[in-house]
């Protein structure tokens, strides 16, 4: 038997130093997964721990949400008497669309956090479903007391619109059948008016309603249950609209366009309902809902309000 060499000696106490840290690494992370996985499980019944944490959390995060906003978005500009005005002809409404969008997802995520808290399936569409109607009215008053702004009964009706788009289908099919999605490409126009448009891929995101589309995606199967269609397939109608500078057509669009031309935009595209994939993981579920508010990229059909057709190969 040949005696290990001093060198041999030190590899195999790192080797079996290493295969130690692994097998540690490996239960630290089995520990955390589970520790996760106990966390995101929905309660069986009222779990009234969660559902303190989880009303003092939403004050908390809301108010700082709404003190930052104050600050950040309206302390610059002079204050005024609380206003209304009509802006509801403007950006061809994708601030509108946009607004449903917006109400839609916060209501969801309000009746799931109370779903996870074991709130009753009555309270979750009561107080959880309009967690997102009462933080963007919350906005809408904002912007009433700003003198560059004012309160928007146009935005107001989108954002109730979104959120009964929500609980009507919790009513009606107790599941979310038709879910609102975002899809976003850059444009040129970002470029001519960046401050409007914003200068960076983040604001352009948020502010170029040129580049944004709106969908409501449906689920197939969800409609036809004793059908073999796969249960992930859904097929999406889109709203986008291009030519915009400005909201209105007070601004002559000659740079990219030979006159002022602001046209709508209708897409008819195949999508995933990402929700629909099975899985036991209460982490991978969330990480799956999060992710099934955006459009997958998709062979696509369009027509525009200029009275052209046009057939994307993928669309985002």
């Amino acid at each position: 038997m040949v005696e290990p060499t001093r060198n041999n000696q030190i590899i195999l106490k790192v080797s079996k130093s290493i295969i130690i840290a692994l097998l540690f690494w490996c239960c630290q992370i089995a520990v955390a997964q589970n520790s996760i996985e106990n966390f995101l499980k929905p309660s069986d019944t009222l779990n009234k721990r969660r559902l303190k944490t989880l009303v003092i959390s939403e004050v908390a995060i809301g108010s700082a949400t709404l003190i930052g906003l104050d600050q950040i978005w309206y302390a610059d500009y002079p204050r005024s008497n609380f206003h209304f005005i009509n802006d509801n002809a403007e950006w061809l409404q994708m601030d509108k669309v946009g607004h449903v969008f917006s109400s839609y997802h916060l209501s969801h995520f309000g009746a799931n956090e109370l779903k996870w808290a074991g709130a009753s399936r009555k309270s979750q569409l009561f107080y959880g479903s309009t967690l997102g109607l009462v933080f963007l009215t919350t906005v809408e008053v904002f912007d009433g007391y700003s003198s560059n702004w004012g309160a928007s009964l146009g935005d107001i009706a989108a954002n109730v619109s979104g959120t009964a788009l929500y609980v009507s289908q919790e009513l009606l099919w107790k599941e979310q059948r038709i879910v609102p999605k975002f899809s976003f490409h850059t444009t040129p126009y970002a470029s001519v008016r960046p401050n409007v448009l914003g200068s960076s891929i983040q604001e352009q995101i948020l502010k170029d309603y040129n580049g944004q589309t709106y969908w409501l995606s449906a689920n197939i199967y969800s409609f036809a249950k004793s059908s073999k269609i796969p249960k992930w397939l859904n097929v999406a109608v889109g709203y986008g609209a291009e030519g915009m500078i400005t909201g209105n057509d007070g601004f002559t669009n000659t740079i990219f366009l030979p006159e002022s031309k602001r046209y709508r935009q209708f897409f008819l595209s195949l999508d995933v309902d990402l929700t629909k994939i099975e899985t036991k993981s209460h982490f991978v579920k969330t990480i799956l809902t999060i992710f099934n508010t955006i459009k997958i990229p998709a062979p696509t059909f369009e027509i525009n309000g200029s009275g052209g057709t046009k057939l994307h190969f993928i669309y985002f």
